[in-house]
């Protein structure tokens, strides 16, 4: 747990990080990017936490990788490579800086640690966790491979080092229906969306896709009903899902994909109205790049991901505190599904 009062004390000594309309006026550049969804006047409370941060990188030889779901001023203000979890598996493998801070929850960065041994990773809050991952353990994954013997195991990376390392292979939200496609065998066993798995089979409907019944709390709350009450009160308005919803809610979708593939038909489509079915900052930290879009309608927010924030962040890097460790046997093992995946996904893109 964060001593907070202990922390602020700290990083008042250290930095001014008294909200400033003076540097904010300064940091205009930045702030651009986040115009729509983030005042002025707001940005003045971020702006010192912001610039305390990307000296404190160039100073201590970090790079802060960051998720799509990460909050704008995070996402815009001091993040270096942004992205969804294929991406920044992917970035992670090529990263110089001897320091990573990861801004996501705690599986983001064991999987940075993984493919990064020899480096520092840092995360701003240990609670960051998830409860996908939290839903399944390598003990579930040796249940599920008694039940279909010989059928490879295909893993989100929204998972525990552990179960990575049980696992044959990774997949994300943006490649698991090819990764699956590519499985040799008649039967592939998902873990540990549910919902995921069941989007899957609809699209590799020549292999049996057998899963596990994990969910994401953001995701599992959208129901088929809401869109379609929704639609009735806007019926100009785009849907576009994440693949982590229940079917019956990607089937009353008029796209679905992960959020790299909402972010790219967002851009190419540029609907007049969108309505994103996945976590609240997606659309804050696309929408001054689209401002011929107008995102509406309602969004769950994750409580996971909002634990990570300039102030922690700071912290982190000051500190050196939150260094994540994974075993050096399990890593292994889990480094082999992970740039299984990131092969798989690098030869089907060509």
């Amino acid at each position: 747990m964060l001593d907070f009062a202990a922390m602020r004390a700290t990083l008042a000594e250290a930095y001014d990080l008294a909200p400033s309309m003076a540097l904010a006026e300064e940091m205009r550049d930045i702030h651009a990017k986040m115009d729509r969804v983030v005042p002025l006047v707001d940005f003045a409370r971020y702006a010192p936490y912001i610039r305390a941060i990307n000296r404190l990188k160039a100073e201590k030889n970090a790079v802060i990788l960051a998720h799509n779901y990460m909050t704008p001023e995070i996402y815009h203000g001091v993040a270096d490579v942004v992205g969804d979890s294929l991406q920044l598996a992917i970035e992670a493998t090529k990263v110089e800086a001897g320091t990573i801070v990861q801004c996501g929850v705690h599986f983001m960065a064991e999987t940075s640690k993984i493919l990064n041994p020899a480096k520092r990773v840092l995360i701003p809050d240990m609670a960051a966790g998830c409860s996908l991952a939290e839903s399944i353990t390598a003990e579930g994954i040796a249940s599920m491979r008694a039940q279909y013997p010989g059928a490879p195991v295909v893993s989100y990376v929204n998972t525990t080092a552990e179960v990575k390392a049980a696992s044959d292979i990774c997949c994300t939200s943006s490649n698991a229906a090819q990764i699956v496609a590519a499985m040799e065998s008649d039967v592939v066993i998902m873990t540990p969306d549910q919902y995921l798995a069941q989007n899957v089979a609809k699209q590799v409907p020549q292999k049996k896709v057998v899963w596990w019944a994990g969910s994401c709390i953001v995701h599992e709350q959208y129901t088929a009903e809401d869109i379609t009450e929704f639609r009735k009160w806007n019926p100009d308005t785009r849907v576009i899902a994440h693949p982590e919803c229940p079917p019956s809610v990607v089937s009353v979708s008029d796209f679905s994909g992960s959020t790299s593939g909402i972010i790219s038909y967002v851009e190419r489509e540029k609907p007049q109205k969108a309505m994103l079915v996945t976590e609240c900052s997606m659309a804050s930290n696309i929408a001054d790049a689209l401002p011929e879009v107008d995102f509406v309608g309602p969004c769950n927010m994750c409580p996971y991901m909002k634990k990570i924030t300039l102030e922690k962040i700071l912290w982190s890097l000051h500190s050196g505190q939150a260094e994540v460790f994974v075993d050096p046997e399990i890593a292994a093992k889990a480094r082999i599904a992970v740039e299984r995946m990131i092969e798989l996904s690098r030869k089907i893109a060509k």
